[in-house]
């Protein structure tokens, strides 16, 4: 939204979390969790749904059909990626601590880095074109979800990150890309941008990460 010069308020900065949480369970049609985008009578959760909607009504995906269903995909397979990466540090579930599940997550860090980190990798290294970005010659809501995967990873897991980077120069440029954006350079060096930190989805414990 912010590349797209979407207006928008973020409601979980200015309200906090209970508020959401209460809006959540006053839904005639509740979404699970957050992120929800609402407005112009239209509510979506889910965030790759999300960016199917946004896609569409705002020109950030192609506008045939196959075009669009090709970039929800790749985005669908970001997802995938995400997931994965949230579950190294929370193999065994969700609720307990990082702390009660370590050893467990020591051994589903060494499989991510060593076999899931590079089989994604080359997925998006061979669906990228030729033009810097995966789909068509202009940016669409993939490439920036992209970036921020590309990001995340190398927040989590820099030393592994460092010795993948020279065998998928395509994601690496594309990422630099996005970050380049004139639209996108302000947003990123502001509060605005939330950091990695160890609460998110993306966690960097030294001891789970390795070349």
């Amino acid at each position: 939204m912010e590349a797209a010069d979407i207006p928008y308020r973020d409601r979980a900065r200015e309200e906090g979390n209970n508020a959401l949480s209460r809006h959540l369970e006053g839904m005639k049609q509740p979404a699970f969790a957050v992120p929800l985008l609402e407005g112009h009578g239209v509510t979506v959760a889910q965030t790759a749904n999300i960016l199917l909607y946004l896609g569409e009504k705002h020109a950030l995906a192609p506008q045939s059909l196959s075009g669009r269903l090709w970039v929800h995909q790749l985005q669908l397979t970001i997802a995938d990626v995400v997931t994965e990466a949230h579950n190294v540090h929370h193999p065994i579930g969700a609720s307990l601590y990082y702390e009660d599940q370590k050893d467990v997550a020591k051994q589903a860090a060494k499989g991510f880095r060593e076999e899931r980190i590079p089989a994604f990798l080359d997925y998006f290294e061979r669906s990228a074109g030729n033009s810097g970005w995966l789909v068509g010659d202009a940016w669409t809501y993939a490439d920036t979800s992209l970036f921020q995967l590309v990001e995340g990873l190398r927040y989590a897991f820099p030393e592994r990150m460092k010795a993948l980077a020279k065998d998928y120069p395509k994601v690496a440029a594309l990422a630099e890309r996005v970050a380049e954006m004139p639209q996108l350079t302000d947003y990123l060096a502001s509060e605005r941008r939330l950091a990695f930190n160890e609460q998110g989805i993306f966690r960097h414990y030294p001891e789970l990460d390795g070349p």
